[in-house]
């Protein structure tokens, strides 16, 4: 590979991460509005209505589509390095929203310390919830993922693509919302609703990215003439 390539890489890499981060950042900052949508109608699911969703899970599914991106193209050191790089970011955003709690407003301020506690106050309980799973979910997807590319040769990428996803977001919705009910955010009566209302819609969601990574592996495979299975070193 060509220094011009190598650079042209490496530039890919690092705009997939911040895309990565920013998903995995603001899906812990919005996380306590929820949202109500009905595909199939008016149904219920152990009491709790199918697909009543937390907005944070709307950038989350793209998180999964960028690592299984990475691993693919890059290899599965730099996907479990962005892992890393986001629960960093994670960690950073909560101090700084905690000491921005803790800063009192002034009587002009727009937005006055009541209101502010209320939408950011239950975040950092939230967001342990979210890391805790999202560790859980992300190694293990990163590690599924890269388990069928060794046993399919580097073919059959939907294969993949869907079993590490399905397996991963299951432990990261079972996690999260079971974490949120014990800190008390939640009520145990929703916990096995939200489970499988969130765990359903990822799923659906994952169907739908399969062609986006297609898409995606198959230009940066022709940019970089890479053969099925062939990762870019930038190392």
């Amino acid at each position: 590979m060509t220094p011009k390539d190598k650079k042209a890489a490496f530039s890919i890499y690092l705009y997939l991460g911040a895309l990565f981060i920013t998903s995995l950042v603001v899906s812990n900052l919005i996380f306590q509005k929820f949202f109500y949508w009905q595909p199939f109608g008016d149904v219920t699911i152990f009491g709790a209505p199918l697909f009543e969703l937390s907005v944070g899970i709307l950038p989350y599914p793209i998180t999964f589509l960028i690592t299984d991106l990475i691993s693919e193209v890059y290899g599965r050191k730099k996907a479990n390095q962005v892992v890393t790089a986001g629960i960093f970011a994670s960690v950073f955003s909560m101090l700084i929203i905690f000491v921005s709690n803790g800063a009192p407003a002034i009587p002009s301020s727009p937005v006055d310390d009541g209101t502010f506690t209320k939408v950011f106050g239950l975040s950092p309980l939230g967001v342990l919830a979210s890391m805790l799973a999202y560790l859980f979910a992300q190694y293990i997807d990163i590690s599924i993922y890269h388990f069928w590319k060794r046993v399919t040769d580097g073919k059959m990428l939907w294969l993949r693509n869907n079993f590490s996803t399905f397996s991963s977001q299951f432990v990261d919705t079972f996690t999260v919302v079971g974490l949120l009910c014990l800190f008390g955010v939640l009520p145990w009566d929703k916990f096995y609703g939200l489970v499988l209302s969130g765990f359903i819609f990822k799923v659906m969601i994952a169907l739908f990215d399969t062609p986006l990574l297609y898409l995606f592996v198959y230009l940066i495979r022709k940019r970089f003439n890479l053969k099925i299975g062939e990762e870019i070193s930038l190392d």
